[in-house]
């Protein structure tokens, strides 16, 4: 039995596909170098229609937004700062094309893996992706293509690129193990999207496995058993027709109301980072958006949006989500989400730097085509709007007023604006938790970022592996913070919602309901499972745990409490 993340959940039992790529043994050689371009020319155009190919027969089975992939893949086959240093290399130094590959992608892959966010420490998968490939092609090897396979299969691989995921058929491939990466990981987003069970960062995981060996993928804990005996096989089956019960079950709750036994109402919505993600809340039940983050409309171009293309993007979300809220989060970025096209200045500490409101207030230029372009969207739903990383009361006072003169504007060039948007904020920083109470005297609703606030609470990096203990969201000190907002905000007669992670997670749901938590923004896979245990708590048991929770002293005894309060031990 080996143990590992589990990155999208299920439970399946079917035989072991061994993924085994190509080993690329690759030294410097000297070449002539005209026969070499002209072999890197044509990799790289073989490479180019590999990943076409990959992305036609993905059409149908991924959304537009994974199906995008391939084309940030395809502009990094035809980035001049890519391919043209390999082939200046080629030509310059007269090297191998598959060596000068590997030292420019290798270059590219560790400034993006030395990156402090995730998100940008995860691209350098699509890097690796990108030159491997064109490595194979370059050196003459053949790939192995997963749309071909027609039994039922477990993929078992040292990591599956998007390419190696965008061609598993859910119809055979019923689940896939890896022995890397993460939940935030391309594969691992494609794995919950295509609804493909997923256990990943599973420490000697090829050791173990051989190609059809029969395998259980317990993508519920985090578990791969290899040639399970007759009574395990038993254990797990029922495991899996459990599950798919439950999946079934919670269907039902579609439509129903998050409302605890005693008749506590709270909401339950989506986080969404594109249009088509709207699609996933309203079909989970989801109660409205919680948070858009709008830096992918930024990330995914290869230049700053226009008013007109973020127009279009906010439309479409606020017509799907009708008389429900959206809450869009204003340009998130800068410091350590870097964009291509956009120059930021270095920094030693980006978490606390030049990003988010700071940005957007200095690039004013920037801050009103997204704004002119949401306030425009505003009469087609039921549009909030809620500036992120605000530290002072000046800040969210510049912010609002920079909205409502930018109204101005727009109203008197003709167009729209509903008279009904929210302004509101991101709590993400423990000065502005202290302060809610004065924060919600001029904003119409507050939202906890729990991912910052924990880590700027502990003096922590939460990427830090060095200091991961530290990332404590049952702390005391944290849900002492989180109470503080809640009760400034609720002073004010505001409403108080979290867009963080803790807002969908299973522990943490009974502390923030006690707490007084009014909206719970989570991944639209959670939503009908935390309604369900919504549902079964008492509000009135709740605030009594969250009250004792508040005076403990660590973590562990908080845990313990919840534990122990919902029987879960």
């Amino acid at each position: 039995m080996l143990k590992g993340i589990a990155a999208s959940s299920g439970v399946v039992v079917a035989k072991a596909y061994k993924l085994v790529q190509p080993v690329l043994n690759i030294s410097r050689r000297n070449v002539e170098v005209e026969p070499e371009l002209l072999k890197f020319e044509e990799a790289l155009v073989k490479t180019r229609n590999d990943i076409q190919t990959i992305k036609e027969k993905a059409v149908g089975r991924l959304s537009d937004d994974d199906l995008a992939i391939f084309d940030a893949h395809l502009m990094v086959t035809q980035d001049p700062e890519f391919t043209g240093q390999m082939i200046e290399m080629i030509k310059s130094e007269g090297i191998n094309a598959e060596f000068a590959c590997q030292e420019v992608s290798g270059m590219f892959i560790n400034m993006f893996e030395s990156m402090e966010d995730a998100y940008f420490r995860e691209r350098a998968a699509d890097i690796k992706d990108v030159s491997y490939r064109l490595s194979c092609h370059i050196m003459g090897y053949e790939l192995a293509n997963l749309s071909l396979i027609q039994e039922e299969v477990v993929i078992v691989a040292h990591d599956l690129t998007p390419s190696d995921t965008a061609q598993l058929n859910k119809a055979f491939t019923k689940g896939f193990a890896t022995a890397i990466g993460g939940r935030t990981s391309h594969s691992a987003i494609m794995a919950r999207s295509l609804e493909i069970p997923a256990v990943v960062g599973i420490a000697g995981l090829l050791d173990h496995v051989n190609h059809g060996d029969v395998i259980v993928l317990d993508a519920l804990d985090g578990v791969v058993l290899i040639n399970p005996n007759e009574d395990e096989l038993k254990h797990y089956k029922a495991k899996a027709d459990r599950y798919a019960d439950l999946k079934n079950s919670l269907k039902v709750l579609k439509d129903a109301d998050s409302v605890t036994l005693d008749g506590h109402h709270v909401e339950l919505v989506g986080n969404i980072g594109n249009p088509v993600d709207a699609d996933k809340v309203l079909e989970n039940g989801g109660e409205g958006v919680g948070l858009y983050r709008t830096e992918f409309l930024y990330m995914d171009a290869q230049a700053l949006p226009s008013e007109e293309d973020q127009f279009v993007a906010y439309k479409s979300v606020l017509e799907k989500m009708g008389s429900r809220p959206t809450v869009v989060r204003t340009l998130d970025i800068g410091g350590d989400k870097e964009l291509s096209y956009l120059p930021f200045p270095h920094e030693m500490n980006p978490f606390l730097g030049y990003r988010a409101i700071r940005l957007c207030l200095d690039r004013t230029d920037i801050f009103k085509t997204q704004v002119r372009a949401l306030l425009r969207s505003s009469v087609f739903g039921k549009l909030c709007i809620m500036f992120p990383m605000i530290a002072t009361l000046d800040e969210f006072r510049t912010a609002k007023k920079f909205v409502k003169d930018t109204e101005a504007e727009l109203l008197a060039e003709g167009h729209a604006v509903s008279k009904d948007y929210q302004l509101g904020m991101m709590v993400e920083i423990p000065a502005a938790a202290i302060l809610a109470d004065q924060f919600a005297k001029e904003a119409d609703f507050l939202s906890i970022g729990t991912n910052d606030l924990i880590q700027y609470s502990m003096a922590a990096d939460r990427m830090n592996e060095k200091v991961s203990y530290l990332y404590q969201p049952y702390n005391p000190s944290l849900l002492r913070l989180i109470k503080l907002t809640i009760d400034g905000g609720h002073k004010e007669g505001k409403w108080v919602g979290m867009c963080g992670e803790m807002a969908g997670e299973e522990m943490a749901a009974p502390l923030l309901l006690g707490l007084g938590l009014d909206e719970f923004s989570m991944s639209a896979s959670s939503i009908l499972q935390s309604r369900k245990m919504i549902r079964s708590l008492k509000y009135s048991e709740m605030k009594e745990m969250a009250d004792k929770a508040l005076n403990m002293s660590n973590e562990a005894e908080v845990v313990a409490l919840v534990k122990k309060t919902l029987k879960l031990d």
